[in-house]
């Protein structure tokens, strides 16, 4: 028996007589049956956006950089802002009275969560909308004692601000549960050996804890944030001019719906890529301290490819 065969039936082959021996290559015909189906599909699609007359192109062309678009445009962006800023600053204040030992604010923060994610967005909206029919008239001064400032609420709370604060406590509700949700889930021990350094508790959450706790919040915090910013369309009801009240307003005039449709909706795909970008550099900065190495950015991997390309042809 020679030394191949004798190597072969004890199931130890000699890693020089690797190369000699036959490779079958697997062959996966319903892969690509499968692939090619899809880029059918995806082809047909294509040809219809391009063909097809009713989808309009030249007045989306028209109207997707137009004056009143890009006004709209605006104050949606404001809105997400205003609303994820003041939400989460509500929400980590949240987070923390849930967290902490006493019971008065454990019952406050948990009822709060409770109420505001069981009514609909939309009644939340218009009640803050129509505040004005309860409470005419506010003043800010000692409880139950005398007032220092009193200002009338119509002409303090407008259609914008009662948009803000409608979504503000909306995504407080949302963004207390993340935030806990990521506190919590760093590793009791971790604590333990701050305290036992003898850190003070400032250093020991924004050093050790909070660093951990943002791998896990980002992700379900950027989600929120992209479904505010499209939640946004929402405030349509409240006759404020942003992206989806605005393109009602010019389809009602002109009677081109799908496109205009489209102009909105190519907008808040641009919006929320911008989003999911922002989102991946931000989970890429606090993934530092759990990976030895980073793995290269899109970008990072354009660039090697090319420098491949340019080295082979020299």
């Amino acid at each position: 028996m020679s030394t191949l065969a004798a190597a072969e039936s004890s199931g130890v082959v000699p890693a020089a007589e690797e190369g000699a021996l036959p490779v079958a290559r697997a062959r996966h015909p319903w892969r690509w049956l499968v692939g090619a189906a899809a880029l059918v599909v995806v082809a047909q699609f294509v040809h219809g956006l391009v063909t097809n007359p009713g989808w309009d192109w030249p007045t989306f062309t028209r109207y997707f950089t137009a004056r009143s678009i890009l006004a709209a445009v605006r104050v949606t962006v404001e809105l997400t802002f205003w609303g994820t800023l003041f939400g989460f600053l509500l929400g980590i204040w949240l987070a923390v009275a849930r967290l902490s030992k006493i019971p008065v604010l454990q019952v406050i923060a948990w009822v709060y969560v409770w109420a505001f994610r069981s009514i609909p967005l939309i009644v939340q909206l218009l009640f803050w909308f129509n505040i004005a029919y309860l409470y005419k008239r506010m003043s800010i001064g000692i409880p139950f004692g005398p007032a220092f400032l009193t200002f009338d609420v119509n002409g303090v709370l407008s259609g914008f601000t009662a948009a803000v604060i409608g979504l503000a406590l909306h995504q407080a509700a949302y963004s207390a549960e993340i935030i806990r949700a990521g506190i919590i889930s760093v590793d009791p021990g971790q604590l333990e050996a701050a305290k036992s350094l003898g850190l003070p508790w400032r250093r020991q959450f924004f050093t050790i804890v909070a660093p951990q706790a943002m791998r896990g919040i980002l992700p379900n915090a950027a989600n929120e944030v992209i479904s505010l910013f499209k939640g946004t369309s929402i405030v349509s009801v409240m006759a404020i001019a942003e992206l989806f009240y605005q393109v009602q307003v010019i389809f009602g005039r002109t009677g081109r719906v799908v496109p205009l449709l489209m102009v909105a909706t190519v907008w808040y795909i641009v919006l929320t890529t911008v989003l999911t970008v922002a989102q991946y550099y931000i989970e890429r900065h606090f993934a530092k301290g759990s990976q030895r190495a980073l793995p290269p950015t899109p970008w990072q991997r354009v660039r090697g490819k090319l420098a491949e390309i340019t080295a082979e042809r020299r």
